[in-house]
Formats: C-alpha cells, structure tokens, sequence
C-alpha cells in the first residue's frame, strides 16, 4: 500500500492544520494512500525521525505549515540526501513558496494538489551551513522577521510584519558589506541585501520579478544605505515590483557570492529562520527538489 508521510507544524496559522488533520488523512485514505503523521515540537525531533524512519517506503513527504516550517525540512532532507517529492499545504503568515508555486489557499485546493501527480523543479538555496527555498535576508529585514512576535501573526497575518516594519524604520542602521561575484563586486554601507530564489517575501509578491525557481541562479538585492526621507518611496517601489531601477537599488543575478562585514555579529535571516553570521558564502543546488503544484 503506498504511503506518505505528513510532517505538520500544529502552530502554524493558528492551529489551522490541526483543524482539517483528519480531512488531509481522510483525502488520502480515499485514494487508497496511508499516511504517517508526524508533529513537529513533539518529544521525537525532526532529526531523529527521519534518521529512524524507513524512509524509502513513503512516495512522498507532505509539509503542513508556514515558509519556516519548509525551511525546517527542506534542511534536514538535503542534509541526509533525501530526494523523494514533496507536497506542501501552506499554513504560515505569507506562505510566499506555496503563493509563487500556485497551490491553493483553501484546504480542498491544497489536498486535491497533494494528491496529484504534477511536479515542478526546484532549487535550493545555500548560506553557509542552511538551505533555503525561498529567500536570504541581511540587514534591517531581518530585526523585522525575528523581533515579530509569533501570536501577533497568527492573529494579524500579514499586516504583524508592516506593522513591525514601521516600527523599526526610525532606528535602522546601514552596514558596510563587501559582495563579490563573478557578475558583481560591491563594496559600500546597505541597508538590506535580498537573496531570492522565489519571487516574494513577507508578502510582498514581486521582490524579485525576474526570479525562477529553477533556472539555477539567485536573484540579488541590494539597498545601498537609505536615510529616513529614502525609506518609504522605495518601499512603495518594492511594492509596486518596480524597484530594480531604483537608483538606490542593485539587482543582479548569480550562482555564487560571498558576503563580508567588518562589522561583528551581523545576522542572517533564512526563509524567515535565524541563520549564519557574516562571512558567508552562498550558492544554489540547481532543481534540488520536486514539489507538487497544480497542473497548467
């Protein structure tokens, strides 16, 4: 009998998943498919399931939360060397992959994806010692995505991170980075750099408007230092994804790039995760994954 296994964040949206649990498992059982629940923050971690697990007897593994969840993962699966296909039922506060990827909002749309047999590619970002999917932050983003609190967003989704943004706008600094690339070499004070492989992020949905998942490059963003009158027409800019051509802006893309900083203990945010410490060096595992989405 075949066999999926389902890893589920029962926080995640606020319990959303845990709400429809028995509709996902019974929308497989219907199609013959057994399912292995497994709920993350429990007593057995992450790690040590998929180490004791017979892992190659699930056909698929079905990701049930937000981008941190597929974060989590996505790390443990390229770490081992796991390539069997995933679903993903996106349950987080912007679920920038799942938006990107086209899968649906609403439960049915997510299961009916699932249980489908279309795959897109995908690759996966590397930052030092993690993997991501989507999206490396540096800089102001990353006070933004880690200093919001976790019950502000699951109660106010979307609008926690604009709210935390506005919030942190009068005391953002600009850090002197050193960016080197076969394609670029940048030397100078930014207030953020963005490092996509998707297109989105926090919401935002063209951060990265010629992003493709699985053309084997990243997108890279940076915004040179930015005094307080600069911040919010280039906001507006990044809203209206028409910021590339901002003068305060570079936009590049590449396989491969180190970021440096004589500045100590500069943080790194990866697919809204904390991550390494500058130097980095970062790169791409050209279509790493297969994910199920809707077919075109």
């Amino acid at each position: 009998m075949e066999q999926v296994l389902l890893i589920y964040n029962p926080g995640a949206g606020a319990g959303v998943v845990t709400m429809h649990l028995d509709k996902v498992i019974a929308g497989f059982a219907e199609r013959e498919i057994l399912v292995l629940p497994f709920r993350l923050g429990g007593p057995v971690d992450l790690d040590r399931a998929l180490t004791e697990l017979p892992m190659r007897t699930f056909s698929k593994i079905v990701i049930a939360g937000g981008d941190g969840t597929i974060n989590l993962v996505v790390n443990n699966l390229v770490k081992r060397d796991i390539h069997t296909p995933i679903a993903i039922l996106p349950a987080g506060t912007a679920n920038d992959l799942a938006s990107l990827l086209g899968i649906p909002s609403t439960i049915d749309g997510m299961i009916e994806t699932a249980l489908g047999d279309h795959y897109t590619k995908l690759d996966v970002g590397i930052a030092g010692s993690h993997y991501f999917v989507n999206v490396l932050a540096i800089g102001m983003l990353v006070d933004i995505s880690q200093k919001t609190d976790p019950i502000a967003k699951n109660t106010l989704g979307l609008l926690a991170y604009y709210l935390r943004g506005l919030a942190e706008l009068p005391f953002a600094r600009a850090t002197q980075l050193r960016i080197r690339s076969a394609e670029m070499d940048i030397d100078t004070k930014v207030s953020a750099v963005i490092i996509m492989n998707g297109r989105s992020a926090g919401g935002f949905k063209n951060v990265a408007p010629f992003s493709e998942v699985s053309d084997g490059l990243l997108d890279v963003i940076v915004f040179k230092r930015l005094i307080l009158p600069d911040l919010l027409p280039v906001l507006f800019s990044v809203m209206a994804g028409q910021h590339t051509k901002n003068k305060h802006v570079v936009y590049f893309k590449t396989s491969r790039l180190r970021i440096e900083s004589d500045v100590p203990e500069v943080n790194t945010d990866v697919d809204g995760e904390r991550g390494d410490q500058l130097p980095l060096d970062v790169g791409i595992l050209p279509s790493r994954l297969l994910v199920n989405t809707p077919p075109v």
